[in-house]
């Protein structure tokens, strides 16, 4: 049911078929985020056309709104949101740690305070999991503690054995086999914490495997190494997911190092704040410059606001504050990432990677590359 076949392979990255009850996505991917059962301000139709091809839900925001059971009664988010491909749903553990003053963590669970309506919420494993069967994912996630940045060596170390503790009581509890569930490798930018963390997870063999822990706040030079040191000890014969993280150049250097799936809000949040992705870089509509010009955000571009709207029109929508100009900046900054990864994985069949990344860094940074995206790049060159 759930099967993951490698079909080119360049390096540690690798272009992949990933097959999901609810149809077969291509790897590497970008997931967009549609937290409380929407990506803010796009159709599920307008996911499909810019060729989305799995959604991520959240299990948190679900449960306290409207609740799963009526997500449950529409035959899960297929139904509920008239998406219909497959979907991801985040366990809840991010929450741990973004609503940290909310929240106490006990060896049980997590209390939080709803930040709906204040009332006191049990979140534990076998709750998650509850939680998540009922929503319907395709792949649903092991409930984990995301420690903050920075924290104590000692607390993320303690941390991640209770992450594995509470991997064990999901999958004790967990029902429906067309649901994948993925184990989540933590242990900070530690790399003896990561292989610790490695060391306990793998043994679960679980349908695919997660890196958490990871774009909280530390910077890219203490990510990267995390991240290179992580997925080449990941099984070959499964996907591998950096979570949260969907920065263009954050996308690229993870596919070189071998990374298959990515999430993050970052293009429909800057969408939102008037700014939109391209090659050359992030383009600020706010700013005076795109006010008088008449060409598309992105000429390379097919998605809808670049086949049929002007700068000049969209940078008029967002300073007037006319709701679709964030809408149109989403769905392009969508098709943006949904580009860059098509792009790379074309560059994988071809044996081209590294020179595709280090072309695509020369116009993105325009001509200055970071060391740790260089370095990421050579890394992910270099096979296992």
């Amino acid at each position: 049911m759930f099967e993951f076949q490698v079909e080119s392979r360049d390096g540690r990255a690798r272009v992949a078929q990933f097959h999901t009850p609810r149809g077969t996505v291509t790897t590497p991917m970008f997931m967009p985020v549609g937290t409380q059962g929407t990506v803010k301000g796009v159709s599920p139709q307008e996911l499909l056309d810019i060729s989305s091809q799995m959604i991520l839900a959240n299990t948190y925001h679900l449960m306290l709104r409207p609740g799963e059971g009526l997500v449950k009664a529409h035959g899960g988010l297929p139904g509920f949101t008239a998406y219909p491909g497959p979907f991801l749903t985040d366990s809840g553990g991010f929450q741990v740690m973004s609503l940290g003053h909310m929240r106490k963590i006990t060896e049980e669970g997590v209390v939080f305070k709803s930040h709906v309506d204040g009332r006191m919420v049990d979140l534990s494993p076998e709750r998650s999991v509850e939680v998540q069967e009922a929503l319907g994912a395709d792949v649903i996630m092991a409930f984990d503690e995301c420690p903050p940045f920075p924290a104590e060596r000692e607390y993320i170390g303690s941390s991640l054995e209770r992450t594995v503790r509470w991997l064990e009581r999901c999958l004790t509890v967990k029902s429906r086999p067309e649901q994948a569930l993925f184990a989540i490798v933590q242990g900070g930018i530690h790399l003896d914490l990561r292989e610790r963390s490695l060391e306990l997870t793998l043994p679960f063999h679980t349908p695919g495997l997660a890196i958490g822990g990871l774009a909280v706040g530390e910077s890219k030079e203490e990510m990267y190494p995390a991240v290179a040191f992580t997925a080449q000890r990941l099984p070959d014969d499964r996907p591998r997911y950096l979570m949260g993280v969907g920065h263009p150049e954050d996308l690229v250097a993870g596919i070189a190092l071998g990374v298959d799936m990515f999430d993050c809000v970052y293009p429909t949040r800057t969408g939102r704040f008037g700014y939109a992705l391209t090659h050359d870089g992030r383009l600020n509509m706010n700013s005076s410059a795109p006010r008088s010009e008449l060409g598309p955000i992105d000429p390379e571009c097919d998605c809808y606001a670049c086949r049929h709207y002007s700068r000049a029109y969209l940078a008029h929508l967002v300073r007037a504050e006319e709701m679709l100009g964030p809408r149109m900046l989403s769905l392009h900054n969508l098709r943006y990432l949904h580009r860059l990864v098509e792009e790379a994985r074309q560059a994988i069949s071809a044996g081209a990677l590294q020179s595709w990344a280090t072309t695509w860094a020369r116009r993105y940074f325009k001509g200055s590359i970071p060391d740790w995206f260089s370095q990421a790049i050579e890394t992910g060159a270099r096979p296992l």
